[in-house]
């Protein structure tokens, strides 16, 4: 080593140029650390002893920030479009079912618009086929609102000469509110005394007839905007089955020029296309089962308009878990109107609640184990999820939707949680 003359920010001791490089000096030896672990850079790992494992801790705050703002954006873009995202995503599973039909006629010579005209129009008359055979049924539901609100009138009112029941519960309320009165001061005691002396009736009478308005009205604009998303459903599905496999060749051909991308969009495509018909034609068998098994329990009991009352099962069944429930407490309080008796009414509602524990718990579950392969505590949280995002449709939905997600986690590398997570 040579002393050079030292310039500014420079070491005072430089090696000579024309010096032979020192051998390096030997490492110290360290300390093997007990359990046989390996000791990591610091800041970087955590040493665990057990078995020599050494676990990573990269923790990218600002990705994982954005990716939290991300998801919480897409959720709440999701639940403003809602109107778009749920006729769209029904179209499309809906296609996916028919598709098959449309493919089979394809192979028959029978051009592709006609066939899908042909489907669009059986499915559509059967729709209309089925209404008009029960409309007398579903008008005879309506001609007897009045005689069922003449009933529960009656029930409340207790025409005997004896208090209703909704003048009991108002007796109890001013009693309690009398008792809770007596350790306050004299006006607050005469302020409550005058708060439960009773209304006229005839501010209650309009009362109640704006908000049976109210009720229609609201009723009436729900049908409408049920009618509109049902026509643009339609209009979806005829024109996706009418496009058939174009959008299936512009995904792959979108993925790029990699053969092994296009192999794996074309796996995840297919098996998205299976998962989705084998879950609507599960939903098509079941729904039509409980459909006839609740119709033939009905009419052996003697409920009245048996038919139409089947069909709202069939259809009510669709929403996993609060169709069951909707369907117990409609026939029973129908057949609480009708038979005016406890007896009657746990017979019909335990006869529905039968069939649908039978087919919904039994069949619907065995066959969609053996479709989705799913974790069951999974996918009633993704429902949870979906119902708490859109309601009644997010629960009809949320099935396929998890499924769609759980073929392509399956597929697509980094996302092996989300498929562990799904999978059984």
């Amino acid at each position: 080593m040579q002393l050079a003359p030292t310039e500014p920010g420079e070491s005072s001791v430089k090696p000579a140029a024309n010096a032979p490089d020192d051998p390096a000096p030997a490492a110290p030896a360290q300390a093997e650390p007990e359990g046989g672990a390996e000791p990591g850079p610091a800041g970087d790992e955590l040493t665990m002893n057990a078995g020599g494992l050494r676990l990573p801790i990269h923790v990218n705050a600002r990705g994982l920030s954005l990716g939290i703002l991300a998801t919480i954006a897409c959720i709440f873009a999701l639940q403003w479009a809602q109107k778009f995202f749920v006729p769209l995503l029904l179209g499309i599973f809906i296609a996916y079912t028919l598709n098959p039909v449309v493919r089979w006629l394809e192979r028959w010579h029978v051009k592709r618009v006609i066939g899908a005209t042909l489907v669009t129009a059986l499915i559509m008359g059967g729709l209309g086929g089925t209404l008009y055979r029960l409309q007398d049924e579903f008008f005879n539901i309506i001609d007897e609102l009045p005689a069922l609100t003449h009933k529960v009138t009656k029930i409340l009112t207790n025409s005997t000469g004896q208090r209703s029941t909704i003048q009991q519960v108002q007796a109890a309320a001013a009693e309690i509110e009398r008792a809770a009165s007596n350790a306050a001061g004299g006006g607050e005691r005469r302020a409550i005394q005058k708060r439960t002396q009773s209304v006229p009736p005839a501010p209650a009478a309009a009362g109640s007839n704006i908000r049976v308005m109210d009720w229609v009205l609201a009723g009436s604009v729900g049908l409408a905007t049920f009618l509109s998303q049902a026509t643009m459903v339609v209009f979806l599905v005829f024109f996706l089955l009418l496009t058939g496999d174009t959008f299936k060749r512009k995904l792959v051909k979108l993925t790029g020029p990699s053969l092994t991308r296009k192999k794996v969009t074309v796996h995840i495509l297919d098996d998205m296309n299976n998962a989705i018909q084998a879950y609507m034609f599960m939903l098509l068998v079941t729904n039509v089962l409980l459909a006839l098994l609740t119709w033939a329990a009905l009419r052996a009991i003697g409920l009245e308009n048996a038919g139409a009352w089947a069909a709202f099962a069939g259809v009510a069944h669709v929403v996993p878990y609060f169709g069951p429930l909707l369907i117990t407490i409609a026939t029973g309080a129908v057949a609480f109107f009708q038979y005016e008796s406890l007896r009657m009414v746990i017979v019909v509602a335990g006869a529905s609640l039968g069939i649908a524990t039978l087919v919904g718990m039994v069949v619907a579950t065995w066959m969609t184990g053996r479709i989705a392969r799913m974790n069951p505590a999974a996918v009633f949280v993704s429902l949870l999820f979906w119902g708490w995002l859109w309601g009644m449709w997010g629960l009809l939905l949320g099935v396929p939707v998890v499924m769609v997600l759980k073929v392509v986690a399956e597929r697509v590398e980094g996302m092996e949680v989300v498929a562990e997570l799904l999978g059984e």
